[in-house]
């Protein structure tokens, strides 16, 4: 069993827990709460018949003991069950773990999303310090899916995780009308996959319109199968971009949409998934450490950049997958540092030898995990 880094179990408030499929939520929650009492709306006939009357929530579990915890598993696929929930919490005193792959549809007008009784936190694919042994050449590879992780070979899970979870469930959601054009749009969507989005561009290579583009972007954050990264807006000397990046939320998936059946070291191919890789970690880092420091890029309009700048402009990290840092791989945290002189300048690489050369931190990439777990990087 892994240990996972997201800790809930001193919560003593209700929780929504969202997380992408097959992240290990129901894994999650029966391994830390064996005793909570769990209602699982993947099972149809228990689905039909709370859809058909959602009031039987409270007729089953109005009786319980004060404090008593109850684990709802996809609460997304009947939304109207909040107002039972919330009855529970508020007139019972129980506790809840609403768990779901997408708070979409409890955004939508009129479902009651609990006036703030409920703590929402994410459960993200696999962090390296989760996993023992770590293999950074298998998660490059495989993703950090659980399932796909611990397999030598997951390209047929990442087959099946895309065509049943990526298109047909978002159809069956009814969240978009044409699968045709939405499968278009992800496979364009993971083209640009650490780039700026564009969503002019994006539209016109679809076939569709910008504001669908943005409607289909909104749909990947909302399901979180993606996320965005802001550019840093706080211009000193040079005039900076202002668009933001999307990152899908797995390498692994992004690899499949692209066909990278194959990567290798030294390819522009190596070096996109190995930054995607990183940024997922960092993510996922100031998400369960709670942090409120602030992940966004810097790029300047003559096309100078640095992947990752945390807070304003307290650390500077460029991520590159090269064996050997030479000097042109840090043009741009030295452009970087002539503008924000107090900045702490780090390069993440494959180089194994770890060393401070002109105010510039090289750290190995596993080096770089290491240090991030461990508070070092940013708290």
């Amino acid at each position: 069993m892994l240990e996972r880094k997201l800790n809930i179990e001193n919560e003593e408030e209700s929780i929504f827990l969202f997380g992408a499929r097959q992240t290990g939520k129901t894994t999650f929650l029966m391994d830390k709460f064996p005793h909570a009492t769990y209602v699982d709306l993947l099972e149809t006939d228990l689905l039909d018949r709370f859809r058909k009357k959602p009031a039987l929530l409270r007729e089953a579990y109005q009786n319980l003991p004060e404090s008593s915890l109850i684990i709802i598993d996809e609460i997304q696929q009947v939304p109207e069950l909040l107002n039972e929930v919330h009855w529970l919490i508020t007139r019972k005193h129980l506790r809840f773990i609403l768990c779901g792959s997408s708070a979409r549809k409890l955004r939508r007008n009129g479902v009651n999303t609990l006036g703030g009784r409920a703590i929402p936190y994410y459960l993200y694919p696999l962090v390296s310090a989760e996993i023992p042994n770590f293999d950074i050449d298998r998660a490059l590879r495989n993703g950090m899916l659980p399932n796909h992780y611990l397999k030598e070979d997951a390209s047929s899970l990442l087959k099946g995780y895309v065509g049943v979870y990526l298109k047909e469930e978002i159809q069956a959601e009814s969240l978009v009308r044409n699968l045709t054009n939405f499968s278009r749009f992800l496979e364009v969507a993971a083209l640009t996959d650490g780039e700026m989005v564009n969503y002019q561009n994006i539209a016109s290579d679809c076939g569709i319109s910008a504001n669908t583009v943005k409607e289909y972007f909104q749909i990947l954050e909302d399901t979180l199968l993606g996320f965005t990264i802001p550019a840093y807006t706080n211009t000193v000397k040079r005039k900076l971009v202002q668009a933001p990046r999307f990152y899908l939320f797995d390498v692994g998936v992004t690899n499949y949409l692209l066909g990278r059946n194959n990567l290798q070291p030294g390819t522009p191919e190596y070096g996109h998934a190995f930054e995607h890789l990183v940024m997922q970690e960092l993510v996922a880092y100031l998400a369960y450490s709670n942090s409120r420091t602030r992940i966004s890029y810097w790029r300047t309009y003559t096309q100078i950049e640095v992947d990752v700048v945390l807070g304003d402009a307290l650390v500077a990290i460029e991520i590159k997958s090269a064996q050997e840092v030479q000097s042109k791989h840090l043009k741009g945290l030295k452009a970087f540092k002539d503008e924000h002189p107090e900045a702490r300048l780090i390069i993440v690489s494959q180089d194994r030898i770890n060393r401070t050369s002109q105010d510039i931190e090289h750290l190995y990439v596993l080096e770089f995990f290491k240090q991030l777990w461990n508070g070092e990087i940013v708290k």
